[in-house]
C-alpha cells in the first residue's frame, strides 16, 4: 500500500530507545512474524524453535491451541480443527459451499452474512480464528523484544478486496495489535529483496501461497514503488494442488464412496506431503492403508499444470493492464510456499523468459519485507524514506439515474486517492438523494458489486438541476474506502465508511474483469438506451408538469393537443424503442416544445415584473456599512 514516512525534527528515537516494531505475513497455511534489529532483518522463532507457525487453530472446550500442535490434530478432529481460515476471510457463509471441498467445518445458521462455525469452544468466525493466530505470534514478538510493540505491519494478498482487508484489521484489533498499516504482499517481497535500493526498472512479483494468488507489476524509480497492474485469485493456491492430488489418489486407492471429515482430511494431508516430496525428488511415495501409492512428476505436472495455466493467464492481463510486453520485466520475484513446486518454477521462467530471484526463502520474503516497512514507519529508520505507490484493483463509483453505473475512481488508480464528482437532483422539489456505492466494471448496476447504501437528506427543495451535490470518495493507504456527499448551498453531510459484510468469491474477482472486456460493446449499447430513456423522463415529467400548470393558458386548443399527443408517443416509443428511437422523438418533441416554453418564460418574467418602476429594477440597492 501507499507508504510515506518523513521523520519531524525531535520524533527520531534515540539510538539506545528503538521502537518495537514487527511486520507480520498472516498465511493461509504458515504465518510468520519478523522484525529489524541491528539493522538486520530477522524472523523470530514461533512454534518449537521453527519460524514457520501453521496457521491452524484447534478449539478445545476449555482450550485453544495454535500451529503444529493444532495442525496434528486435524485428522483426528477436523470439526474442530480451523485450516486455511484465510480463505473465508470477508466472505460469506453462502460463498463456503463452492469451496466445501477444502473445509470439514460445520457452519452454524444464523441471520449473519458473516459465516459462523461450530466448534466444542462455541461459534466462531474467521476473524476471530484469525485472532488467536496473531496473538501467538504477538506474544512470540513480546517475549523477544522485551515488551508491548509499538506497530504492525501486516500484509496481505494484493487482489484482497475491501471487506477481506478490512476482515483482516478486525483480527488485529481483536488480537490487540496497533496495526501501521496493511501492506500488499508482493511489495513486500520486493522490499525484502532490497530493490528500493535500485535506480530504476520493472518486477514482476509472481506469489503463489496456500490459498491465494498475486502478481503485482511494479515499477521502481529512485526508491520509490508504484504499482502499475495488480491481478490474481484469492482462492487460487497450494490447498488446490493438494486437492487435485487427493483427487488423484481416490482414483488411486479405488475410493468412490464419498469422504468422511476424517478421512478427506487424512488424505489432503497426504497429498501435501507427496507434493512436497516432488520439490525435491523425482519420486515421491505414501501409503494408505495397504495401498502403496507412487506419484512422479510427470503425472504431477498433468495434475497442477491447469492451475498453472490460470495464474499465468492472471499475468498476462496485468502485464496488459500495465500496457507492457513480457520481454519490458526486468525482473521476476517468487513469493510463496507453492513456488517451491518445480514446476511453477519452471513454467514461470518461461512464460517470463528469465531466471526468477530465489535467494530468499520464498516462506519469509513477505514477512522480511513487512518488517522493514514498520521499522520505517515507528520511525527506527533515519536514513531516509520509502514511498510505495499501490492500486485500486477495481473500479469505485455509484448508480445514477437508469441504473447507470458512474465510475469516480477507476480501476488500476494509484492510492491513497481522494477523487470528488458533482451530482444534482433528478426532480422538482428533491430533497433527499439516496447514495448507491458500487465496484466493479460494467456500465449498469446490475452488472456490478454492490458495497453500501446511504442517504443524503435535508437538500432545499428546488427545481430539478438545481442543487449540486459533492460526493467525494476517498480509498486510504490500507485500500479502505469511505465515502461522504454534501449539498453545497447548506453543506448538509452524509457519510459512510464502506464495511461490506463480506467479499467476492473467486469466480466473482475473475469473472468482473473479464465481463467488463466480454460485454464492452453490449454494454455501451445499453448505457446509450438508458442514458437516452433518462432525458426521456426528464423532459416527459418536465413537460407533463408544465402542461398541467398553464398550458391551458399559454397555447391554443390545438397546440395544447398536438403537445400532448407528442408526449404520449415519447412516452410510448421510451418504453419500447432503441436508442436511436428514442434520440430522434426527443428531438422531435424538444423542437414542438420550445415555442411553449418560450411562452412560459416570458410570462414567468412578466409576473416577477409586475408592479414594479424601471428604476428599482435598474439601480441596485445601496450597500450596507
Amino acid at each position: 500500500m501507499a507508504i510515506l514516512q518523513i521523520s519531524e525534527p525531535g520524533q527520531s528515537p534515540e539510538p539506545h530507545s528503538q521502537k518495537r516494531a514487527i511486520g507480520i505475513d498472516l498465511g493461509t497455511t504458515n504465518s510468520l512474524v519478523a522484525t529489524v534489529l541491528n539493522r538486520q532483518t530477522r524472523v523470530l522463532s514461533v512454534d518449537n524453535d521453527q519460524a514457520l507457525l501453521p496457521s491452524v487453530v484447534h478449539y478445545g472446550e476449555s482450550d485453544v491451541t495454535v500451529g503444529e500442535a493444532a495442525k496434528q490434530l486435524a485428522v483426528q478432529d477436523p470439526l474442530n480443527t480451523m485450516v486455511s481460515i484465510k480463505r473465508l476471510l470477508g466472505r460469506g457463509a453462502s460463498e463456503l459451499q463452492a469451496s466445501a471441498q477444502a473445509f470439514s467445518y460445520r457452519l452454524a445458521d444464523t441471520d449473519s452474512a458473516v459465516p459462523h462455525i461450530e466448534t466444542a469452544a462455541g461459534l466462531k468466525t474467521p476473524i476471530a480464528v484469525s485472532a488467536d493466530i496473531l496473538k501467538v505470534l504477538a506474544q512470540r514478538a513480546r517475549e523477544d523484544l522485551g515488551g508491548e510493540l509499538d506497530g504492525v505491519v501486516i500484509t496481505v494478498p494484493a487482489y484482497f478486496d475491501d471487506a477481506q482487508r478490512q476482515a483482516t484489521k478486525d483480527a488485529a484489533s481483536l488480537a490487540g495489535l496497533p496495526v501501521l498499516r496493511l501492506l500488499n504482499e508482493p511489495t513486500a517481497a520486493a522490499v525484502a529483496y532490497g530493490l528500493d535500493q535500485g535506480k530504476e526498472g520493472l518486477i514482476a512479483v509472481y506469489d503463489l501461497g496456500g490459498g491465494t494468488f498475486d502478481i503485482s507489476i511494479l515499477h521502481l524509480t529512485q526508491g520509490v514503488f508504484e504499482v502499475l497492474a495488480t491481478g490474481g485469485d484469492s482462492a487460487l493456491g497450494g490447498d488446490d494442488f493438494d486437492y487435485a492430488i487427493m483427487q488423484w489418489l481416490c482414483k488411486t486407492a479405488g475410493i468412490d464412496a464419498e469422504l468422511r471429515p476424517e478421512q478427506a482430511r487424512e488424505l489432503l494431508t497426504l497429498a501435501c506431503d507427496l507434493k512436497e516430496q516432488l520439490s525435491t525428488n523425482p519420486v515421491a511415495r505414501v501409503a494408505y492403508g495397504d495401498v502403496d501409492l507412487v506419484l512422479d512428476r510427470e503425472q504431477f505436472n498433468r495434475l497442477v499444470d491447469p492451475l498453472i495455466s490460470k495464474t499465468l493467464l492472471a499475468c498476462k492481463r496485468s502485464l496488459r493492464d500495465a500496457e507492457l510486453d513480457v520481454a519490458a520485466i526486468d525482473r521476476v520475484i517468487l513469493v510463496g510456499g507453492s513456488t517451491r513446486s518445480l514446476r511453477v518454477r519452471q513454467k514461470v521462467a518461461e512464460f517470463f523468459a528469465c531466471q526468477p530471484l530465489l535467494d530468499i526463502d520464498p516462506d519469509r520474503v513477505v514477512a522480511m519485507g513487512a518488517a522493514l516497512q514498520a521499522d520505517v514507519l515507528v520511525g527506527n529508520k533515519t536514513d531516509g524514506e520509502l514511498l510505495l505507490l499501490d492500486v485500486v484493483p477495481l473500479s469505485l463509483g455509484l448508480e445514477t439515474m437508469g441504473g447507470l453505473a458512474e465510475k469516480v475512481i477507476h480501476r488500476n488508480t494509484t492510492i491513497p486517492v481522494t477523487k470528488a464528482q458533482e451530482f444534482t437532483t433528478f426532480k422538482d422539489g428533491q430533497t433527499a438523494m439516496s447514495i448507491h456505492v458500487v465496484q466493479g466494471e460494467r456500465d449498469l448496476v446490475s452488472d456490478c458489486r454492490s458495497l453500501a447504501r446511504f442517504d443524503l437528506k435535508g437538500i432545499p427543495p428546488m427545481v430539478a438541476g438545481a442543487a449540486h451535490i459533492l460526493v467525494t470518495f476517498q480509498v486510504d493507504a490500507d485500500g479502505l474506502l469511505s465515502v461522504s456527499a454534501r449539498e453545497q448551498s447548506t453543506g448538509v453531510l452524509a457519510e459512510v465508511s464502506v464495511k461490506p459484510a463480506y467479499g467476492l468469491s473467486d469466480d466473482e474477482i475473475a469473472s468482473m474483469l473479464k465481463a467488463s472486456f466480454t460485454h464492452a460493446a453490449d454494454d455501451i449499447q445499453a448505457r446509450e438506451l438508458r442514458e437516452q430513456q433518462v432525458d426521456a423522463e426528464r423532459l416527459i415529467a418536465s413537460l407533463r408538469s408544465a402542461l398541467a400548470a398553464d398550458g391551458r393558458e399559454l397555447l391554443s386548443a390545438q397546440e395544447y393537443a398536438d403537445l400532448s399527443q407528442a408526449l404520449e408517443s415519447l412516452q410510448q416509443i421510451h418504453a419500447e424503442g432503441g436508442a436511436d428511437d428514442i434520440r430522434k422523438e426527443l428531438e422531435r418533441v424538444s423542437r414542438l416544445s420550445d415555442d411553449f416554453a418560450a411562452r412560459r418564460m416570458n410570462s414567468n418574467i412578466n409576473k416577477a415584473l409586475a408592479g414594479q418602476h424601471v428604476d428599482d429594477i435598474a439601480s441596485p440597492p445601496p450597500a450596507e456599512c
